[in-house]
């Protein structure tokens, strides 16, 4: 997320004001884009049940031994291309002026840019990738320069380019055109429709200066020079301005928030975060007095809290909860008064400072397809017109127009992945383990059966500082699909359970209770008659398929 975010680590991005704890999974596999389709269709298709004639009077357990497979899923076996092949659509969002819709799409084969006008059917691709595929999209404030993010064949040297959506004949120009040098950090402005600011290590590999750009002559001015150790900075919006800087101190590896008055004042250490405990700063408050930031400073998870600008020093706990950590804040873009909070033990769960986005999420809830949960995919700038995506765990997440001036309607808009609505699709169930030491764990489990055991894949997280979450899982989907039941433990160690949680994984990779925690999810499934215990496999990658080493 320290690509386009104004803040490092910040969970709402200030490039295209996206709550981004809410966004699908299938999204922040793409970081912004969200994955979406071209038809708005909702289907019931007959549950697969396969029964052999048992007489009357016969008990459910013979039954069962007469082989009845109450299946989750489909009959028919589910490609592969359409479990994993790209979506036919992705990434909505509107110009900040509600005129334009962006959106990315396959041109053949490759992941491209597409653009329309809002309204109309004049869709037309506006990026001519061939290779590796664009992924990354949003727009400039002027509602006409579309920013997108790409390296040169796979070098993970991303570069900054843009190309003008109102002109069908523009090219894309690439405004960070360093050989080496790799672009993050990018920051839009709406005060400032014509500029924006960029972070590259053109100057020095290791270091990442902040650079302003002026979009209609890509000219490029350094604004503020990395002094060495700054992972992130982050501006002030009244004058747009870098006036936070994020830094690890390699000795200790605390993290320290520095903060300064104007772009010609001095910095000054404003909160320092020892190793093992988490914190980032959100935003400065519009009055310069205090600053929103995330700590877990004398509490076990990340609350949302106000610091003052001077000290430091904490004088309000806005929002916690004690067993999960702050996923997600929304504010108001011109006060700086948080809206909403949110959180995710199991599930989302918001938080409402504010009564009327309170109610057009309720209105949003009810117009949802059942179990889905809502989140904003992007908004106009006026808030008059979002774009909103209802994610689920059976299906592809959906997507629609809420037009508050036309008194709150919600419009069809996209479905990702149409070819999934041929498929009856499992459900996913959040679950709770407990752990021999009496740790919970948070677990997902995806079925293949309803009613009998079945073979059992324990699907492990990478990271490990990282964690599963509810939605449609494409690996989870086609393992159901070809009868086995899967199982994802958010085991010791992830992340978004508190600090404490997340230590305990300390010096237990592949061993002891991290393996531990692992073990005793499989033989919870055993005792519960979901898995048979004879036929079971683990299966992951990154720090899950060290634990797959591990056994």
């Amino acid at each position: 997320a320290d690509v386009l975010c104004g803040h490092l680590l910040l969970p709402r991005c200030r490039a295209c004001r996206r709550d981004l704890c809410a966004e699908p999974a299938d999204a922040m596999l793409l970081h912004l884009p969200l994955i979406v389709g071209c038809a708005w269709t909702h289907r019931t298709l007959p549950i697969r049940t396969h029964a052999t004639a048992v007489a009357d009077g016969a008990s459910n357990a013979a039954t069962r031994a007469a082989v009845r497979m109450a299946a989750t899923t489909s009959d028919a076996i589910i490609p592969k291309s359409v479990l994993f092949g790209n979506p036919e659509y992705a990434s909505p969002i509107i110009s900040p002026d509600g005129v334009l819709l962006a959106y990315l799409r396959p041109d053949e084969g490759v992941l491209n840019v597409w653009c329309r006008t809002v309204g109309a059917s004049d869709d037309r691709v506006i990026t001519k990738d061939r290779y590796r595929g664009i992924r990354q999209a949003f727009w400039a404030e002027d509602s006409k320069t579309l920013l997108y993010m790409q390296d040169d064949g796979g070098d993970e040297n991303f570069h900054l380019w843009g190309i003008d959506a109102t002109t069908p004949s523009s090219a894309a120009r690439d405004l960070t055109p360093f050989p080496g040098a790799k672009a993050q950090n990018v920051v839009t402005n709406k005060r400032f429709p014509d500029q924006l600011l960029v972070g590259i290590n053109k100057r020095d590999p290791t270091q990442f200066d902040m650079y302003r750009c002026t979009l209609a002559t890509g000219e490029l001015t350094l604004d503020t020079e990395n002094p060495g150790g700054v992972l992130g900075w982050g501006t002030e919006d009244e004058s747009f301005e870098v006036r936070e800087a994020i830094v690890m101190n390699p000795a200790d590896s605390s993290t320290t928030v520095r903060v300064r008055d104007s772009a010609g004042d001095e910095w000054r250490d404003l909160v320092t975060f020892p190793y093992g405990e988490e914190g980032n700063m959100v935003e400065f408050a519009r009055d310069g007095k205090s600053v929103l930031a995330l700590s877990t400073l004398g509490r076990e998870t990340q609350a949302l809290v106000r610091l003052d600008a001077t000290t430091g020093a904490e004088l309000e706990t806005i929002a916690y909860d004690p067993k999960s950590n702050t996923a997600g804040i929304l504010l108001d873009d011109d006060t700086k008064e948080v809206r909403a909070v949110s959180f995710n033990y199991a599930r989302t769960e918001r938080r409402f400072f504010d009564k009327e986005l309170e109610a057009d999420f309720r209105a949003l809830e009810a117009a949802a397809p059942g179990g889905a949960e809502v989140s904003i995919a992007s908004r106009t700038r006026d808030e008059q017109t979002w774009i909103v995506a209802f994610r689920r765990d059976d299906g592809p997440t959906e997507y629609a127009v809420y037009d508050k001036e036309a008194g709150g309607t919600v419009s069809p808009l996209f479905v990702s992945q149409p070819a999934l609505l041929e498929y009856r699709l499992a459900k996913m169930e959040d679950v709770r383990i407990t752990a021999r030491d009496g740790l919970e764990l948070v677990a997902y489990l995806t079925r293949a059966d309803s009613d009998a055991p079945t073979p059992l894949v324990l699907l492990v997280h990478g990271g490990p500082w990282a964690r599963d979450g509810w939605g449609f899982n494409a690996m989870a989907q086609w393992m159901a699909n070809r009868g086995y039941a899967v199982l994802q433990v958010n085991y010791r160690g992830s992340s978004g359970y508190g600090k404490s949680f997340l230590h305990k994984g300390d010096k237990q990779w592949g061993v002891g209770d991290m393996q531990h925690d692992l073990s005793d999810a499989v033989a919870w499934a055993v005792k519960e008659g979901i898995a048979r215990e004879d036929r079971v496999c683990i299966f992951g990658g990154s720090y899950g398929g060290d634990a797959t080493l591990a056994g």
